[in-house]
C-alpha cells in the first residue's frame, strides 16, 4: 500500500489537494477537481494507494503561500513524481522551462521535446498534468495566443498568468527555443 501525505489548504485560486510521498510532490489539485485527482491516482497506483492526513508535507504549505505572496519561484525546486508514460514525463518536464511571466504553445512544447508534429498530444498531456500550478501547464496557450485549455478551468488559468506577470504579450517561439 502506497501512503501519501496528504492535506488541504485554502488559496486565491479556492482549495488545492496536495499530495506527497516521502521524498516528491505527487498530486496538486483543486477541491473541485477532487474526482480527476482520484482518477489519476487510481490510474497511477490502483487501489494500492492511501491518503494519510498531514499538515504540511514537504513544506508545501509554506511554499505555496509564499508563491500566492509573490515569491514566483517558491516552488521552483519542488521535487515531483507524476508517473505517466515517458512522452507524459519529457511533457510535463519541459513545463519547466517557461519562466514564469511567460508563455509558450503547445507547438513550441512539442518541437521543446524533440516531436514537433505532437503539439496535440502535448495539449492532451498537459490536461493530464497531476501536479498544478507546479509543473506550470497553465503557461501553454494556443498558436493563436489565445488561452485555451486548463484542467482547473480557464478562470484559473488566466489568474495564474496575471499572477506571475504576463501582460499577454510576450509568447515564446520557436526562435527562442
Amino acid at each position: 500500500m502506497i501512503e501519501l501525505a496528504y492535506m488541504r489548504m485554502e488559496s486565491p485560486l479556492g482549495e488545492l489537494l496536495i499530495a506527497c510521498s516521502h521524498s516528491a510532490l505527487q498530486v496538486l489539485d483543486y477541491l473541485d477537481y477532487e474526482d480527476r485527482m482520484h482518477q489519476l491516482l487510481h490510474r497511477r497506483y490502483g487501489t494500492t494507494y492511501r491518503l494519510v492526513e498531514a499538515h504540511n508535507p514537504l513544506d508545501m504549505r509554506q511554499r505555496m503561500q509564499a508563491y500566492f505572496a509573490g515569491d514566483l519561484h517558491a516552488i521552483d525546486d519542488v521535487p515531483v513524481e507524476t508517473g505517466g508514460t515517458p512522452f507524459q514525463q519529457r511533457v510535463w518536464a519541459a513545463l519547466r522551462t517557461i519562466p514564469a511571466g511567460q508563455v509558450a504553445t503547445y507547438g513550441t512544447q512539442a518541437i521543446r521535446i524533440g516531436q514537433p508534429t505532437a503539439s496535440r498530444a502535448v495539449g492532451r498531456t498537459n490536461g493530464l498534468n497531476p501536479v498544478a500550478i507546479v509543473l506550470p501547464c497553465h503557461r501553454v496557450i494556443g498558436s493563436n495566443a489565445k488561452l485555451t485549455g486548463y484542467a482547473g478551468g480557464l478562470w484559473r488559468k488566466e489568474w495564474l498568468l496575471r499572477h506571475e506577470g504576463w501582460s499577454g504579450a510576450t509568447v515564446q517561439s520557436t526562435l527562442s527555443l
